[in-house]
């Protein structure tokens, strides 16, 4: 029985992450949305750019919501002159923050990296001019960070002071951590407090240690051994002065996603009651991925690549524990690791690379979005070919 014989006007959901460095989220579901309607020119096609809380997030909310975003004066991790983007929900309740864009490795490569005076400084401005418009709730997106100093910096741009024991306030980056002595809060904007914080991570992480944020994360900041092991050192001392104790700063160390960007919720858990949530579910609320998928008979999602990383916390696994069980998953991607029998397995209909032959990436990346479309149409097609198997797996998770 065909996909057009059995639906008399197909839903058709399409969301897909960003496939990095060749097509954004919502660039990418408008490609899949034509292919789609190519095939089922009457059906209802939605476009729903997802993202799993990294590098991408910012737009794929703003495309879901329709919302602009909105521009701000900060400065970048090394402490110089830039500017940012953030955005504001529809109800103006909620902002969302890409903490990369003050804090980002590509903000500071033109310069030698800096990994112990690299602070997260500039991401607290972004989250002052959100609240200046009144919001509600603040969606922290982190990743992509050139810095390690556990979240210090955002405080101290809202107010917070970081001193050592005569009572100076410390060196900005992770390199100051350890001279903390004292953290004083009596000047930290009561807003920061009074509103929802939620921080995305797509890493489980623990703070310290050898999976920890400078062990892990920190060579890629530029940190070498000696630097690396300034940065544990601090991240964990901080730990113990929030805490009061050392039992209480290692249970914290060993937090899962407390390692992501360079520590960022350590302190703003512990100061600012802040939760540490999987970017693809904070995503998914955010959109409201589950109302979209609802009364799907087809949804296309996607990414560069799709190989087993993709069904732990990423967006192709979030859009498929989301879709009814009645609904075809078919994912599209650059690159295809997983079998047939795999993809069944994991509760993929299946799965199409958009490379029509072989092709290197930077040639793939030129017309990412003409393959994107075609390989929604001939996914499309095949759906409605008839005697098309129609339903995944009953028992697919």
């Amino acid at each position: 029985m065909s996909l057009t014989t059995t639906v008399q006007t197909p839903s058709i959901v399409c969301a897909p992450d960003s496939f990095k460095g060749s097509a954004s989220a919502p660039a990418a579901a408008a490609a899949m949305a034509r292919g789609a309607r190519a095939v089922f020119p009457g059906a209802r096609v939605t476009e729903l750019p997802f993202a799993d809380g990294g590098e991408g997030t910012l737009d794929a909310l703003l495309a879901v919501w329709g919302t602009q975003p909105r521009t701000v004066d900060t400065v970048d991790a090394l402490g110089r002159a830039a500017s940012a983007d953030f955005g504001l929900s529809p109800d103006r309740k909620t902002a969302v923050i890409e903490a990369a864009q003050a804090n980002g490795l590509p903000q500071v490569s033109d310069v030698e990296l800096q990994p112990e005076r690299a602070d997260t400084f500039g991401v607290g401005l972004i989250a002052a001019a959100a609240l200046d418009l009144g919001v509600e709730e603040i969606l922290l997106c982190i990743g992509g960070s050139a810095s390690t100093d556990g979240g210090t910096g955002i405080l101290a741009a809202l107010g917070a002071r970081f001193t050592d024991p005569a009572g100076q306030p410390v060196a900005p980056g992770g390199g100051g951590l350890a001279a903390i002595a004292a953290i004083d809060t009596s000047g930290l904007d009561r807003r920061a407090a009074a509103v929802r914080w939620r921080i995305a991570v797509d890493v489980d992480n623990p703070l310290t240690g050898p999976r920890g944020a400078a062990a892990v994360f920190g060579p890629q900041k530029g940190a070498d051994a000696d630097s690396v092991a300034v940065l544990d050192s601090g991240l964990g001392h901080v730990a113990e002065v929030l805490t009061g104790t050392s039992e209480e700063a290692e249970a914290l160390a060993a937090t899962p996603g407390f390692g992501a960007a360079g520590g960022i919720p350590l302190a703003l858990t512990t100061l600012l009651g802040a939760e540490v949530v999987p970017g693809s579910t904070m995503v998914a609320e955010a959109v409201g991925l589950s109302e979209a998928l609802a009364d799907a008979d087809l949804v296309l999602t996607g990414e560069g690549s799709f190989d087993s990383q993709s069904l732990g916390g990423k967006v192709v696994a979030a859009v498929r524990d989301h879709a009814p069980a009645s609904a075809r998953v078919i994912v599209i991607a650059g690159r295809v690791g997983l079998t047939a029998a795999e993809c069944r397995e994991a509760g993929i209909t299946a799965a199409l690379s958009i490379a029509p032959g072989p092709a290197d990436l930077t040639s793939l990346s030129e017309r990412a979005e003409a393959l994107i479309e075609d390989t929604a149409a001939q996914a499309c097609a095949l759906s409605a070919a008839p005697d098309a198997p129609f339903q995944r797996r009953k028992d697919a998770p």
